[in-house]
């Protein structure tokens, strides 16, 4: 039988969030551990020990196949590692994150460096650049403008308001313009901005119009 949600959570779920950060990475990738430290301090460092225990437990009783095939228990997903060097590095990720504790040591602030950090930090500009600007919106909407005002009619206000946050948040960063290129594509933006905006201007003029709303 498969793993119930509150039993999923309780057993893997910080450990899952670690694990998200190494997607499309590799286990010697130091920027994805960086990352998760990076963004969980900075928001949850209480998550920090619960990652820890977590992966530690995990790596000192490693399910069998068939227990992983049931379901029963979280799998670990392709870092590049064969089935015998897993636990191993499992070991040394709860060895960092019991180091970042004890010490009081984070990554310094930066730009998001990785897809997972990028999500963690702008979730709700993900979740409009990802459902309303995706390769979908010229066959969906007139134009930019109607598909942020779909954005804006059929999401609570909270959210919205989340937005401004995360978008002045976005702008505030000391990146170039091509960093604003990337962070968009990385946030799951897959059309152009609208002529004649570049990806920082076309920023700036969204966070204009959710403001005035």
């Amino acid at each position: 039988m498969s793993l119930k949600p509150l039993e999923h959570d309780r057993k893997y779920g910080e450990l899952d969030q670690v694990i998200r950060a190494y997607l499309g990475r590799t286990a010697d990738d130091d920027e994805a551990i960086a990352g998760y430290l990076r963004h969980t301090w900075r928001t949850r460092p209480w998550a920090i020990a619960i990652a820890e225990f977590q992966i530690r437990e995990y790596a000192r009783n490693p399910p069998g196949r068939l227990r992983l095939r049931l379901g029963e228990f979280y799998p670990v997903p392709d870092v590049g590692l064969a089935d015998p060097e897993i636990q191993p590095w499992l070991l040394r990720l709860a060895d960092r994150l019991k180091e970042s504790i004890e010490t009081g040591q984070a990554p310094p602030p930066s730009t998001p460096r990785t897809h997972w950090e990028w999500h963690a930090r702008f979730p709700e500009l993900a979740q409009l650049l990802g459902g309303w600007y995706s390769q979908d919106m010229p066959d969906e909407f007139d134009d930019h403008e109607a598909a942020l005002q779909d954005y804006l009619d059929t999401t609570d206000p909270s959210l919205v308001a989340q937005l401004t946050g995360e978008l002045h948040d976005l702008l505030a960063l000391a990146v170039e313009e091509p960093d604003y290129a990337a962070a968009v594509a990385e946030l799951g933006m897959e059309v152009d901005p609208p002529a004649p905006y570049s990806p920082s201007g076309w920023l700036v003029e969204l966070a204009r119009m959710v403001d005035r709303y």
